[in-house]
């Protein structure tokens, strides 16, 4: 969710399992106090939030230590998501995820478990190489430090490329957490807007696997066919580890909780 979320997670608190992780973006158009407010709204609906620290948008350790303090008054340190952010220029020191974390300035303000950056099908303005030597690095950090590390990933809409970077970090002796990135059920023109915008693969071969029509851009869709497929993969992988799901609410929060509670009842039945 954003800051200006805030009504749309009231909108959905009913059909949100308590103790359902909620992140809360750090964009460039909300100020400290819509952060603030977002992370305190999730806090007290019974969820868990996951307030985004974006480095380039950081203007100085100030401002960090400012961020973390006003999030600790209201109970929402103890999950951060660490993300370099958009700026191609810096604003202040932090040119990425990985100088915040070295920082050690994290455990001050009560952080605990610290969100990191996944990229199964890589990014477009970052080479591969760099992606791996930074996710390592930022878990041998987190590690060093004693804090928890996830790994939350972009979305995806084809479980071959998901499956073999998942293999990838198992392979580097990366043991985190890994939760696979999916958009909740949107309007099919706006997830595939979102994928040119994030270097998402969505040809047509892959939008079909994944259950909708590049010839019909109309409807909606949603992860069913991914997920189902990505459990069993998972199921089926000895080397996977702890791998779990991270729902974007493109479609917003109500729709996407109501397909996961759908979802789960049509697995268990």
């Amino acid at each position: 969710m954003t800051g200006k979320d805030v009504p749309g997670l009231h909108e959905a608190q009913d059909v949100i399992p308590p103790g359902t992780r909620v992140n809360v973006t750090f964009l460039g158009n909300e100020d400290l106090e819509m952060r603030v407010a977002a992370a305190k709204a999730v806090k007290d609906a019974g969820f868990i939030p996951v307030p985004h620290i974006s480095a380039r948008r950081l203007s100085s350790q100030a401002q960090l230590e400012e961020f973390l303090d006003r999030l600790q008054q209201v109970g929402a340190t103890e999950h951060v998501f660490a993300v370099g952010g958009d700026p191609a220029t810096p604003e202040g020191p932090y040119d990425s995820a990985f100088d915040v974390i070295r920082s050690g300035v994290l455990q001050s303000y009560g952080v605990r478990e610290v969100s990191i950056s996944g990229y199964p099908e890589g990014h477009p303005d970052i080479s591969t190489d760099v992606l791996w030597d930074h996710l390592e690095k930022k878990a041998e950090s987190l590690k060093d430090q004693g804090l928890g590390a996830v790994i939350l990933t972009q979305f995806a809409f084809d479980t071959d490329p998901v499956m073999s970077w998942i293999d990838g970090v198992r392979d580097r002796g990366i043991d985190a957490t890994i939760r696979i990135g999916t958009p909740g059920p949107a309007g099919i023109k706006r997830l595939l807007n979102f994928a040119r915008r994030f270097g998402v693969g969505a040809n047509a071969m892959i939008v079909k696997k994944y259950g909708f029509s590049l010839t019909n851009l109309l409807g909606t869709a949603g992860p069913d066919t991914f997920v189902t497929e990505l459990g069993d993969l998972v199921a089926n992988d000895p080397k996977a580890g702890d791998v779990k799901l991270h729902m974007y609410a493109f479609g917003g929060l109500r729709a996407t909780a109501e397909w996961a509670r759908e979802y789960q009842r049509k697995v268990s039945s």
